[in-house]
């Protein structure tokens, strides 16, 4: 038997080991992250593609991603990011999504409590998950960049424990108000409601499902309290594994069960045919980067085609490279517990990528 006839051999065994092992990780979801605003730079931060806010664009890749197959829609929750510090106000965008879009559930990543009254908050996702017939996820967060919230004047200057403790009483209020049959008066040390009403209630009963995210220790206890979901933003592996050890005690030490929690990965894409048009769309997403700003470390030998291996912080914190190597990095996530992927596709506004990913790398995981 000839050198090539074995390695022939060996590749059709290995995609046979690679198609019975994703077989066994189905029911695994794909979240598309719409870019809602530009952020050139040569660090390559979520939407390094864009050199200025396209609304336009980033509704119409929305609808593409419904319209492809993938199963949750995703708009980020700030007042000020990015280049010019120019975003689209993520509520907003979301119930225009709504109205655009048939089958993908719909969140907001990282819901900012600080910005909104926590009643107003469960009538707005109430409201929208009528809208939407049922799809909305409710990821709230604590309101991690207080420049935004101290510029606008919508709160005042505390500390995170501080405001995660709010973000926690603002749950009992909302949750109250979805699923109470009688006016919700609340008293509260941050919060205060009389004889409040939600009505209509939420579609989904007996509410939305609470997500939560990140690895600060009141935010894991929350999550063992009050979520269905957690969430953790790109992370290696090895950080990962440490993020759910914690998140085990602290489900262990409120009597929750652990595997009760959808749990997700925010991560950054970017993935091409073969290595010739990664290194084409890196140049390119580069080019948007301002004068004088240096790529990471391996960034140059990587695109001179000096070596294939991608800079470390890519290939430990992105889903990058072909789709074989996309397809394999899913599966180490999902062998580690994710069930639920929120992408962020760095070449948008090509759509090419996501479209790739949506054939080579999701179908897949989706048999």
């Amino acid at each position: 038997m000839t050198r090539d006839t074995n390695l022939r051999k060996e590749s059709r065994i290995s995609n046979l080991q690679s198609r019975i092992s994703i077989k066994k990780m189905t029911n695994v979801k794909f979240g598309f992250c719409l870019p809602i605003f530009a952020s050139p730079s040569a660090r390559m931060f979520r939407t390094p593609g864009f050199e200025t806010v396209d609304p336009a664009a980033a509704m119409r890749l929305g609808k593409l991603a419904d319209d492809l197959g993938y199963d949750s829609l995703w708009v980020a929750d700030h007042l000020m990011l990015g280049r010019d510090q120019a975003i689209m106000e993520g509520w907003t965008t979301l119930a225009a999504l709504a109205g655009m879009t048939q089958r993908a559930r719909l969140g907001i990543i990282h819901y900012n409590n600080a910005l909104r009254h926590p009643a107003l908050t469960a009538k707005m996702v109430a409201t929208l998950d009528h809208i939407s017939a049922g799809r909305m996820i409710h990821f709230v967060d604590y309101g991690n960049r207080p420049y935004e919230y101290l510029a606008y004047g919508l709160h005042t200057d505390n500390t995170r424990e501080e405001r995660i403790a709010e973000m926690c009483e603002g749950l009992d209020v909302t949750l109250a108000l979805w699923t109470s049959d009688q006016p919700v008066s609340h008293y509260g040390r941050y919060y205060v409601t009389r004889e409040a009403i939600c009505a209509p209630a939420p579609v989904q009963r007996p509410h939305p499902p609470i997500w939560i995210g990140e690895a600060h220790p009141d935010i894991l206890a929350a999550t063992a309290k009050y979520a269905q979901g957690w969430n953790t933003t790109p992370v290696s592996l090895a950080e990962l594994d440490v993020r759910l050890t914690a998140l085990r005690a602290a489900c262990s030490q409120a009597g929750r069960n652990f595997n009760e929690l959808e749990l997700s990965l925010e991560i950054q894409v970017l993935i091409a045919p073969d290595h010739a048009a990664l290194r084409e769309k890196l140049r390119a997403i580069l080019s948007h980067a301002p004068a004088g700003e240096e790529p990471e470390t391996g960034m140059a030998a990587y695109l001179n085609g000096a070596t294939d291996q991608l800079p470390a912080s890519m290939a430990e914190t992105w889903i990058a490279g072909t789709p074989d190597q996309a397809r394999a990095r899913v599966q180490a996530y999902v062998a580690a517990g994710i069930r639920h992927f929120m992408l962020w596709f760095v070449d948008a506004p090509d759509e090419s990528g996501m479209r790739l990913f949506a054939d080579k790398v999701s179908n897949p995981f989706k048999v």
